[in-house]
């Protein structure tokens, strides 16, 4: 049998599904370390981006800084978190590490977002009386959610690939799969791991995209 088939089984087998190690508990500890650093991710860039895009000042600064970040390694952060105090509060250094890695795309993407509005529609919104905030969250918002949306998904994908290091801090997810699969020497489950962190990558990609198309339906008939 290849590799592949080997996978195959090694996946189907409904003893390698249930259980504290199994693949259902590990799934759902990567979907939970997931989405906790998207919300938190969310809520430090995503103000930020729209405030910042709103005003038009500061914003290229921020983006530039943030992108900065990219250059330097999630794992190397990790490792330097570990080294500090912080290391010794449980998954605290996961966190703060796919947080950093994940607020590049959000505030990239909202600020150009914001930015991309059209400047006419917001002069008119301001010629109607409204107000600073009610211009941003009525009119600018709105208009700049598809891109917002993208920056979302951009930032969800990757957080998914990325989380797979908590395992080598001792932390839950797919990724002890995969690094049980290296300690074992075994390599359908090395590739079995693998497969399913690609899987679910895909379907939160689609998810994602199906939301922006929803989104972007409402917001034509909105404006129609």
């Amino acid at each position: 049998m290849t590799v592949l088939a080997h996978s195959w089984t090694w996946l189907t087998s409904a003893d390698h599904w249930s259980g504290p190690d199994g693949i259902g508990h590990r799934l759902v500890e990567h979907l939970w370390l997931t989405a906790a650093c998207l919300a938190l991710s969310c809520a430090l860039a995503l103000p930020v981006a729209l405030v910042l895009g709103h005003l038009g000042r500061g914003g290229a600064l921020a983006v530039n800084i943030s992108n900065a970040g990219r250059a330097v390694p999630t794992f190397a952060v990790l490792v330097l978190l570990l080294l500090t105090p912080i290391g010794s509060y449980g998954q605290w250094p996961t966190v703060i590490a796919l947080v950093l890695f994940a607020v590049p795309p959000l505030l990239t993407n909202g600020y150009v977002g914001m930015r991309g509005v059209d400047p006419d529609v917001v002069r008119a919104a301001r010629g109607m009386g409204m107000t600073g905030s009610q211009q941003l969250l009525r009119v600018e918002l709105p208009l700049a959610l598809p891109l917002i949306l993208t920056g979302v998904r951009i930032a969800a994908v990757q957080l998914i690939a990325t989380a797979t290091l908590a395992a080598l801090v001792g932390g839950g997810g797919l990724g002890r799969i995969i690094t049980a699969g290296f300690n074992l020497a075994s390599t359908p489950q090395v590739v079995a791991g693998a497969v399913l962190v690609a899987v679910l990558a895909l379907l939160v990609e689609g998810a994602f995209a199906l939301v922006q198309r929803l989104a972007g339906r409402r917001g034509g008939g909105e404006a129609a």
